[in-house]
């Protein structure tokens, strides 16, 4: 092995087949499937890009001049005409396409793919007469109602690109974003409910506006979500009820074309300026419409999908609503937290609509794990068929717990690896005939080239470490980074040439060829010159029975370079000690080896996280060290960083 290849430590021998009836009514049932792709990837799209409705047909695939990419070049259709008009004419207006759950208990919608329609047209009305059109930026800044995926599919129908905003973002962050889309309108609510309060979100949109350099936005859209008190600027703000009452229903979709703008959609840079990546039309919906289908072994006519994550984020976007929504589904949307007004009601809510496909984070189930049983055992659960998981790489003991105690050891689970920057899943396995292993993301969607590479570029065997590339062009693959092509080619085609897509992500292939994530490689550790990844040694500390979630991270350390500081939060009953510091330490060591072993173990109620449940390693690393935090106000959870800082100088 190299010096800059990444150490492969974690072994995981178990595996588990698909049951025989689920593989029988699989979407995809043999793995000939990846042999097809890979012979001809050009047809393999194509045959899923004709599940869509196109109105002008494609000329060519694929155009590719490195590192820009065209798919179903001179093709057209409309993204809202596919997810909503195509299902009416084919009768299936009265299907349901999201039962909408609000935080309130009480407050529920059923909204079908008739109505949904309906409204879509509106709204797009309303934006045409507030002079939006075709190529026009609009900022959405909502929480998770319907009327956000009415908003983004009306910008959709006429042709507008949207920039959707996390609503939990600071004013300032919005300003960011509204000025580097030049944005010229900007969707929003009153207030959003978060665990049994009221957020204020015409506030921050406000000050975003009076932040904002540009000075474009001429009007503000606001929903009436909470009924609180807010101040309308009088020729710029309206009600969102008001210009929608006696707005048309009638608008016919734009035709346009394969790469037209879809949205921006805005990531975190490391310069510190956000990175506004840039999704087009055909080929994001081929990918998002094929992997939905495929990886979910969705049956339209029976499922009820849940996608538990925000709009705000791509996941959202793809399978939330466009995928969803273009494959026919029928989804569940929820507001509120997995917590409010207790723990299981996630699981209420799967119980309630007989959820059968959930799709969620490994963030969240490790909370659900550090709960206990006892929430998911209130409710029947039985419905479910499939389980996935997105956002980051899961800990084999949590990918366990899911399989046992929500799957009932019977629900495939698929464990998804892709990106803002990606569109849509490149690495999962299929449920009907992926033999799974805990913690690993398997396989290369079909059509996908996904390899990996050492600091060289040159592929490792199996069993060995490296970095994760794609090799070849993919249709949801963003083309540009929105006003700042340069950095788009510095950013994730200059490492390993011009032709090659360098994820930033560390893998590792199993002794059978399997990939396995090992997070960001700004997150690897030179530990005595090894250089190990930080899911490995969380992974093993999860494995331990007390253990529901850690994060590690090297710190400075003259003897060594770096030593490894854990962060742990415990399941249940289990009290913090000692001797458990002690024995989380040995474990460690037995699982992977002495070289992984902590120097130090801080027991934590939680973790710093961003309110989209990533764990800021960053801020760990910071307080293990003893260094300046800076601004740690946007986090989802900020007390627990102070907390943390007190028992590191403890120490």
């Amino acid at each position: 092995m190299s010096e800059s290849s990444l150490e492969n430590l974690y072994h995981e021998g178990r595996a588990f087949p698909p049951p025989d009836a689920f593989a029988a009514q699989a979407n995809v049932s043999d793995d000939g499937v990846y042999e097809q792709a890979a012979k001809d990837p050009e047809a393999w799209w194509a045959q899923q890009a004709e599940h869509l409705r196109w109105t002008t047909p494609w000329e060519q695939v694929l155009e590719w001049n490195p590192p820009h990419a065209k798919w179903f070049v001179g093709g057209q259709l409309n993204i809202a005409d596919n997810c909503l008009d195509r299902h009416l004419e084919a009768g299936r207006g009265d299907r349901v396409a999201y039962y909408w759950e609000g935080e309130p208990a009480d407050e529920r919608r059923t909204i079908t793919y008739a109505e949904l329609h309906e409204e879509v047209c509106r709204f797009a009305n309303v934006l045409k007469a507030r002079g939006v059109g075709k190529g026009d930026r609009v900022a959405i800044y909502l929480p998770m109602i319907p009327e956000l995926p009415v908003a983004m599919l009306a910008c959709a129908r006429i042709g507008a690109i949207h920039s959707v905003v996390f609503a939990g973002f600071s004013s300032q962050a919005l300003a960011d974003r509204i000025d580097d889309a030049d944005a010229r309108l900007v969707i929003t609510a009153d207030g959003a409910n978060r665990r049994g309060n009221t957020i204020g979100l015409k506030e921050a949109v406000d000050a975003g506006i009076e932040r904002a350099e540009s000075d474009r936005v001429s009007t503000v859209i606001v929903v009436n979500r909470t009924g609180t008190d807010v101040d309308m600027v009088d020729g710029r703000d309206v009600w969102w009820h008001d210009v929608m009452d006696g707005a048309s229903a009638d608008c016919p979709a734009e035709p346009m074309d394969a790469e037209d703008v879809l949205y921006i959609l805005y990531t975190s840079g490391t310069t510190g300026k956000p990175k506004g990546i840039v999704h087009t039309t055909g080929g994001y919906l081929t990918q998002t419409t094929a992997t939905h289908r495929l990886t979910f072994d969705l049956k339209p006519e029976t499922d009820v999908y849940w996608c538990a994550a925000d709009i705000g984020w791509v996941t959202g976007h793809s399978y939330i609503v466009y995928a969803p929504l273009a494959n026919g589904a029928t989804s569940v949307m929820y507001e509120g937290t997995p917590d409010f007004p207790d723990k299981d009601r996630f699981w209420d809510i799967v119980d309630r609509y007989d959820v059968s496909i959930l799709y969620t984070a490994p963030t969240a189930i490790r909370a659900f794990m550090k709960w206990g049983t006892e929430y998911p055992e209130r409710h029947d659960l039985t419905s479910l068929r499939v389980l996935g998981t997105v956002g980051e790489p899961i800990n084999p003991e949590a990918w366990m717990w899911y399989h046992r105690h929500i799957g009932g050891e019977s629900a495939p689970i698929v464990d998804t690896w892709w990106q803002t920057e990606t569109g849509g899943h490149m690495i999962t396995p299929l449920p009907g005939i992926t033999h799974a292993r805990p913690g690993s993301a398997m396989t290369a969607f079909p059509g996908i080239d996904a390899r990996v590479v050492d600091i060289e570029g040159k592929e490792v065997g199996n069993g060995e470490g490296g970095y994760l590339v794609i090799a070849k062009p993919w249709p949801s693959m963003l083309r540009t980074i929105w006003g700042d092509d340069q950095r788009y080619r510095d950013t994730y085609w200059s490492r390993f040439g011009p032709d090659t897509y360098f994820a930033g992500d560390g893998a590792k292939l199993d002794e059978d060829g399997n990939i396995w994530l090992l997070g960001r490689v700004d997150d690897v550790m030179n530990i005595s010159g090894h250089r190990l990844s930080t899911t490995e040694v969380e992974s093993a500390l999860v494995d331990h029975p007390s253990v529901a979630e850690a994060a590690v991270v090297g710190r400075a350390d003259d003897l060594t370079g770096q030593a490894i500081s854990a962060f742990v939060t415990l399941r249940g009953t289990h009290e913090p000690s000692e001797d458990l510091e002690a024995e989380l330490k040995a474990h460690v060591a037995e699982v992977i080896g002495k070289i992984a072993r902590p120097a130090e173990i801080y027991f934590t109620p939680d973790l710093p996280k961003t309110r989209s449940g990533k764990i800021m390693r960053r801020l760990l690393k910071q307080i293990s060290e003893g260094s300046d935090l800076g601004d740690a106000t946007t986090l989802a959870n900020p007390d627990i960083v102070n907390a943390l800082q007190q028992a590191a100088r403890g120490r």
